[in-house]
């Protein structure tokens, strides 16, 4: 079974919309911080969660931001997020972050659940 590694608590902005002939185009800034044992953070400059909505109904998702803040051992540090796929459901995060204390998660098979109500979004990563 899949530990939880963090949960990030998303405020969502506005969004900017292009309806293209291929193609409709969702950009949705937002917001984010995390509490917890191995890292506790939030994001200076908005992440941004783009979503490619195809005429077939289809979906290709991405979220993209960086977190600052403390690692387990109380160190200054940042992690870079990106989750992908093709549905909520279905996304996979991938880290990169420059504290020693976390560069186990680099390389963890990660895992995430999308949870969203009309405030809020909250991201689960599991590894």
């Amino acid at each position: 079974m899949m530990k939880l590694i963090m949960e990030i608590k998303v405020t969502l902005f506005p969004a900017e919309i292009v309806e293209g002939e291929c193609e409709k185009i969702v950009m949705i800034p937002f917001s984010a911080e995390t509490e917890g044992e191995l890292f506790s953070g939030k994001t200076h400059i908005n992440g941004i969660d783009t979503q490619h909505i195809f005429p077939d109904g289809s979906m290709r998702l991405s979220a993209r931001y960086v977190l600052h803040g403390k690692d387990s051992a109380g160190d200054q540090c940042s992690i870079f997020i990106e989750n992908s796929g093709t549905s909520p459901e279905s996304c996979t995060p991938v880290i990169c972050t420059d504290s020693p204390n976390l560069r186990f998660l680099e390389s963890t098979p990660l895992s995430s659940k999308v949870e969203t109500s009309d405030e809020n979004v909250i991201v689960r990563i599991f590894g």
